[in-house]
């Protein structure tokens, strides 16, 4: 390769590995029937119904709280929640009433 050449290629090589390397967004959506894997890596999970209606949502639901699992009802109220409240270090489950309010909580105080 003679030096003339190597002044065009190796330039046009690092820019093609920085912009491969390079950070952002890169937010997209998969639409399949089945997906299969041995481990899953996210930020927040939500299961709806068909129509939109959402039916379990996993993540950080509440701020500065921990990780939480909220239930939820085919109209999308609140039926079940577990998981940490902000400033708490320990773990509850919390019961709702159908109107979504909360009516009865198991924590690790007792």
């Amino acid at each position: 390769m003679t030096s003339r050449e190597r002044w065009t290629v190796y330039p046009l090589l690092f820019l093609a590995i920085g912009l491969a390397i390079r950070p952002g967004e890169s937010e997209f959506e998969i639409n399949t029937e089945v997906l299969s894997s041995s481990q899953v890596r996210c930020r927040e999970l939500l299961i709806e119904s068909d129509d939109g209606t959402v039916l379990i949502h996993m993540g950080r639901v509440v701020e500065g709280g921990g990780g939480r699992i909220e239930v939820k009802d085919s109209s999308g109220e609140n039926t079940v929640a577990i998981g940490a409240r902000p400033g708490e270090s320990f773990g509850r489950v919390e019961f709702f009433d159908d109107e979504g309010r909360l009516r009865s909580v198991l924590d690790g105080l007792d």
